[in-house]
């Protein structure tokens, strides 16, 4: 099921506008402190950290905590990645405005929205029908009109849409899905949490050179288990 996102600009909920001030100065100190003084540079990250409303993202009742530096739960016993990760995951990918890149687990949308800030067009796979159908209506609500996501299994990526310039997986995997390196453009960058779905795994950034990867390993992270193909 393809799930197609279309308005065009961002569209704030209606909120008091010393509310919408309060959110806005919470999202430039995570920026300010969490992110950047943590050594990501890139400043189209940086903007787009600080434009996307991560509150938006989340339950009314978790939305004062949205900007601090740490994962939050969503439906379905999912979670949004903390900020520092989000952020430090885009940048690895070094996206440029052309880039046509492939989410695998949509979850709230949020790592979708952040990355539409920055490529041309973004697809993301969401397994669990119920959040493949919220964050398509938040993404459509909140105008990411270069947004399509579709409900499905990641592990197979998406064919027709395929090859991407980036890659990103947002979930633990013990192994890298080999129909992904196939729709990876030579030159093409993945990054995704490599190793146990159990306890931690090491963020992995690979770089598709003559159809093979050449890997490099990032920090240590911990994700929610990848589900579906890549279990068997």
């Amino acid at each position: 099921m393809l799930l197609v996102v279309s308005t065009s600009a961002f569209i704030i909920a209606a909120a008091g506008s010393s509310e919408k001030d309060a959110f806005a100065r919470s999202r430039k100190t995570m920026v300010d402190q969490d992110i950047g003084a943590r050594g990501v540079r890139d400043q189209k990250v940086l903007a787009a950290m600080l434009k996307v409303p991560r509150h938006l993202f989340v339950d009314e009742h978790l939305q004062r905590r949205a900007y601090a530096d740490h994962p939050l739960p969503i439906a379905e016993g999912q979670t949004i990645s903390q900020p520092y990760v989000v952020a430090l995951m885009t940048e690895k990918l070094r996206l440029k405005p052309g880039d046509r890149v492939l989410e695998i687990g949509t979850g709230s949308g949020y790592q979708a929205a952040v990355l539409a800030e920055i490529a041309k067009e973004v697809y993301t796979i969401e397994i669990r029908k119920g959040l493949a159908e919220l964050s398509a209506k938040r993404l459509r609500d909140l105008g990411c009109a270069n947004v399509q996501v579709r409900h499905g299994d990641g592990y197979f990526g998406w064919e027709e849409k395929a090859p991407f310039d980036a890659i990103m997986i947002t979930a633990a995997a013990n192994h890298i899905p080999p129909p992904l390196i196939k729709q990876l453009k030579e030159g093409g960058r993945m990054i995704l949490p490599l190793g146990s779905t159990v306890y931690f795994q090491t963020l992995t950034l690979a770089t598709k050179k003559k159809g093979e990867l050449d890997v490099e390993q990032l920090t240590a992270v911990r994700f929610v288990p990848m589900v579906g193909e890549v279990e068997k």
